[in-house]
């Protein structure tokens, strides 16, 4: 009889084993995902802010190696052209530019609530729209509701003194990220098996890519954005052109909503001068987009990812729900950098589904 159950004992192992290795490993799995979801809702802002340093390395590799090509010299060499450079050009920049930008945002402040209040007395003259006026809030708290995104735009810390500390921090990492890149990506290499190392090396080369080709398109694209609003806004005679340009070339760094944003203050302030001077400087704003999505969005796609335009908006306004203002703000390079990776790692390895190479002629 002991030997009978020895023997059975002896047989039901392996099936237990490997029922139990299975339950195991869905468990391991389910925490595991867990765990990254919690982290990534109680740490999110770190999150932000550590993706955002990594886009500012990326920048500062990039010119700083097509600098040392351009001029044979160390690469280091050029990186810290590259940023002194930026720093002098935004340095002399703000200098001159700082009374009338102060200026004009003072007076931004005050203008805004005073043209909501007048187009909102405009249109409670027709009955029509009396009562959407009606449910619509104050301009004080409409105003209130836009200054509450900036605190929500500060990565780490929040307010004006966190914002600039949040520059200063992606400054700074993004520095030491660029001077010594492969310190950081062969240290994360090193975490996949030996078997799938150069596969995870193309992943990571076509991530930076991918990436430096999106940053240096939409910088050209900002620049180019600013200076038309600015001057565009200057010829048709809307106050405070310069700082509603600068507010155009900073936003447009979101697509779609960036531009929407940046033209709403604008409008209003073309509105309370006359009904053309607003139709006018809505055309311009659309002419300036139109300009950007049919000339300068190709050039940028043409090296980076194509990504559908309302693909971007539902990431926009996924991230934004869950991160705030920052996670609108960081929802596209966030969604090229996801749509290299389901490309590679899902649909090229698992599926098999990879692009068939050109055959060189014999």
């Amino acid at each position: 009889m002991n030997d009978n159950r020895n023997e059975h004992a002896a047989e039901a192992p392996p099936a237990q084993r490997r029922d139990a290795k299975r339950v195991s490993m869905i468990s391991g799995i389910a925490i595991l995902f867990i765990a990254l979801a919690a982290a990534v809702v109680l740490a999110a802002d770190a999150l932000l802010l550590i993706f955002a340093c990594i886009l500012c390395a990326i920048l500062l590799y990039k010119l700083s190696d097509m600098l040392a090509q351009r001029f044979p010299m160390h690469r280091r060499v050029a990186l810290v052209i590259v940023v002194v450079a930026l720093l002098a050009i935004v340095g002399i920049g703000s200098w001159v530019m700082a009374p009338q930008v102060s200026e004009q945002s003072s007076k931004l402040a005050k203008e805004v609530p005073a043209a909501v209040e007048r187009l909102k007395t405009t249109v409670e003259q027709h009955p029509l729209m009396k009562r959407v006026v009606a449910e619509l809030p104050p301009p004080e708290q409409i105003v209130k509701q836009m200054g509450n995104m900036v605190p929500n735009a500060g990565l780490f810390f929040g307010g004006v003194i966190g914002a600039l500390g949040n520059v200063v921090i992606i400054l700074f990492v993004g520095i030491y990220f660029a001077a010594s890149p492969h310190t950081y990506t062969t240290g994360v290499i090193r975490l996949i098996p030996k078997t799938r190392r150069s596969r995870a090396r193309e992943v990571q080369q076509e991530l930076g890519n991918t990436l430096s080709s999106w940053l240096l398109g939409k910088a050209a694209s900002m620049l180019i954005v600013g200076v038309a609003t600015s001057i565009g806004l200057s010829m048709l005679g809307v106050p405070l052109a310069l700082i509603l340009g600068i507010i155009a070339g900073l936003l447009d760094f979101i697509p779609y909503l960036g531009p929407v944003m940046a033209g709403v203050p604008a409008v209003l302030l073309a509105l309370s001068i006359s009904p053309d001077l607003a139709l006018y400087t809505v055309l311009l704003f659309v002419g300036i987009q139109l300009v950007e999505g049919y000339v300068l969005q190709p050039l940028i796609e043409a090296k980076a990812v194509d990504l559908p335009p309302a693909l971007v908006i539902v990431m926009q306004l996924v991230f934004g729900t869950l991160f705030g203002f920052a996670g609108v703000a960081l929802a596209t390079p966030l969604a090229a950098g996801l749509a290299v990776l389901v490309k590679m790692l899902y649909i090229e390895d698992v599926l098999g589904d990879r692009p068939a190479q050109k055959r060189t002629p014999a």
